[in-house]
C-alpha cells in the first residue's frame, strides 16, 4: 500500500478550481440559471481549460482506484468518463436528427444544406480517426522524448517504454482482442443503408462481455506518485470515496462542458467560413477527444506508456462498441420509431475508411506494442486522408477514400499474416487465459 503523505497535493485543488468556470457556465446554460453570454473563443477557451483540469483529476483518480481493481478496469472506466465529450456530442446530433426524422419521416437537410443524419456519424467517424491517427501516435512520441529525458538524468528504459517503441504486457490482451471483434463486425456496415438496433444490440453484447473479461483481472498495488499516491495513500473507505468522488466531479465537468466546447469550435469555425461537416468532423472531435488524449501524454510523460496506450486503446474499444451502438438507440428514442439511423453515400464511404483504418490499427498491436515507424506510418496515413477530406471536392475525396480504405486493409493481412503467431497467441490471452497467467508472464517479462 502506497504510503499517505498525509498533506493535500495543492495540485488538486488547482486543478478543480480551474474547472469550476467551465462547471457553471456549462451547467448554467443547461438549467436556465443567469450566467454572461461569451463570445464563442472565449467561451472554447473556458471550456477547454475546465477540460483539462477535469482531465487531470481523471488520470489521478484512475492512477490511485488500482489499489483495488484491476490496472485494466481501472483504464476502462477511465476511458469511459474520458470519451463523455463525445458521447455528449454524438448524442446531441443523433438526437436532433431523430427528431427532424420523426416530424418529416426523413433527413430533411439543414438551412446550410448539411444533412442531419450524416452529421451524427460525421463526429463518431472522425473522433475515432482522430483517436488512432493522431493519439496513438502522439503517445509514442511523448513516452520516446520521456525516455530520452530520463536517459539525460541517469534513468533507466522501462519494462513498457523504450525510446522510439511501447509495449503492452500480455494482460492487455483483452483490449486489442475485443476492438478486433468490434472492426470485424464493422466491416460490413458501410454495404447498409441504416444504423439499426440490431448492430447496437450487437455492439452494446461486445462492449459487456469486454468489461466482464476485464473485471476477473487481479487487483496490484500500483507505483503512485504526487496526487495519486496521496489518494491512493488512504485508508479503505477514504480512499474509496475520495477517488469515486474525483470520478464525480470529472464526469460533471465534462458533462457539463463538452457539448460547449465543441459549439464554442465549430461557431469560431463557422465565423471563418468553414464547412459545417468539416467543422463537426474534424473540429469537434479535437475538442471531444481532447480530456483522453491530455491524460494519455500525463502516463506517457511519467514513464507509464503502457497505461497511456492502454487508456487510447480502451477509448477506441469503448467508442466502436457502446457509441456507435447507442447512436442508434438515442436516434430511435427521438424519432418514436424502431427505424435505424438513415446513412447515406457520404457517411457509408467514411464508415469504410474508419473501419479500414481500426483493423490496421488492430493488426499493428497484436505485437502488444507499436514502434515509432508504425506510429508514423499511422500518422502519415491519417493526414493523408484528412488533407484530402478539406481540400478535394467530395468526388475526388471518395476516390482516396476508396484507395487508403484498400491500403489500409492491405497492410493489416500483410500484417496479420507475418505476426499469424502472436495472432494466435495473443487472440487466446484475450478471450480465455487466465489473469493471473498472464500476469506472471508480464512479471518475468518485466524481471528480465
Amino acid at each position: 500500500m502506497p504510503e499517505n503523505t498525509s498533506r493535500l497535493p495543492i495540485s488538486l485543488p488547482i486543478a478543480v478550481l480551474v474547472a469550476l468556470p467551465g462547471l457553471y457556465l456549462g451547467g448554467a446554460t443547461y438549467l436556465g440559471l443567469p450566467h454572461p453570454e461569451l463570445p464563442p473563443p472565449l467561451a472554447a477557451l473556458v471550456y477547454g481549460i475546465a477540460i483539462i483540469g477535469a482531465a487531470f483529476v481523471l488520470s489521478w483518480a484512475a492512477e490511485a482506484a488500482q489499489v483495488d481493481v484491476s490496472a485494466g478496469l481501472a483504464l476502462a472506466v477511465l476511458a469511459l468518463l474520458a470519451v463523455l465529450p463525445e458521447y455528449a456530442v454524438d448524442f446531441v446530433f443523433s438526437f436532433q436528427a431523430g427528431q427532424i426524422y420523426g416530424q418529416y419521416g426523413e433527413c430533411v437537410p439543414l438551412p446550410d444544406g448539411a444533412n442531419p443524419c450524416g452529421l451524427a456519424l460525421a463526429n463518431m467517424t472522425g473522433a475515432n480517426r482522430v483517436l488512432v491517427g493522431i493519439g496513438w501516435p502522439l503517445v509514442v512520441l511523448v513516452a520516446s522524448l520521456a525516455v530520452l529525458r530520463a536517459r539525460r538524468n541517469g534513468g533507466h528504459d522501462t519494462a513498457s517504454t523504450h525510446a522510439g517503441r511501447v509495449t503492452m504486457p500480455r494482460s492487455m490482451s483483452a483490449e486489442i482482442v475485443f476492438l478486433g471483434f468490434a472492426t470485424l463486425y464493422s466491416l460490413h456496415l458501410p454495404l447498409r443503408s441504416s444504423l439499426t438496433l440490431l448492430d447496437a444490440a450487437v455492439l452494446v453484447t461486445i462492449f459487456v462481455i469486454y468489461a466482464v473479461r476485464l473485471s476477473k483481472a487481479p487487483a496490484h498495488e500500483p507505483d503512485l506518485i504526487g496526487t495519486a499516491a496521496w489518494v491512493g495513500g488512504l485508508d479503505r473507505r477514504q480512499r474509496r470515496g475520495t477517488y469515486l468522488a474525483m470520478f464525480v466531479v470529472a464526469a460533471l465537468v465534462i458533462l457539463a462542458t463538452a457539448e460547449h466546447f465543441a459549439e464554442g469550435l465549430v461557431a469560431t469555425g463557422a465565423a471563418l467560413g468553414v464547412d459545417q461537416f468539416l467543422l463537426v468532423q474534424w473540429v469537434a472531435p479535437l475538442a471531444s477527444e481532447s480530456p483522453e488524449l491530455i491524460v494519455a501524454c500525463l502516463y506517457a510523460a511519467r514513464l507509464k506508456a503502457s497505461d497511456s496506450l492502454g487508456t487510447l486503446l480502451s477509448s477506441k474499444v469503448n467508442q466502436w462498441t457502446l457509441l456507435v451502438g447507442t447512436i442508434p438507440i438515442v436516434f430511435a428514442i427521438a424519432s418514436g420509431s424502431f427505424t435505424g439511423l438513415p446513412l447515406d453515400a457520404q457517411q457509408r464511404f467514411e464508415l469504410m475508411l474508419t473501419a479500414a483504418q481500426s483493423l490496421f490499427a488492430v493488426s499493428i498491436l497484436i505485437t502488444l506494442g507499436i514502434s515509432a515507424g508504425g506510429a508514423i506510418l499511422l500518422f502519415v496515413l491519417f493526414a493523408v486522408q484528412f488533407v484530402s477530406s478539406i481540400t478535394l471536392s467530395p468526388e475526388a475525396d471518395r476516390m482516396v477514400i476508396i484507395v487508403m480504405s484498400g491500403l489500409y486493409v492491405l497492410l493489416a493481412i500483410i500484417q496479420f499474416v507475418r505476426h499469424r503467431h502472436e495472432l494466435v497467441q495473443t487472440t487466446r490471452d484475450g478471450v480465455v487465459t487466465p489473469f493471473d497467467e498472464l500476469s506472471r508472464a508480464d512479471e518475468a517479462a518485466a524481471s528480465r
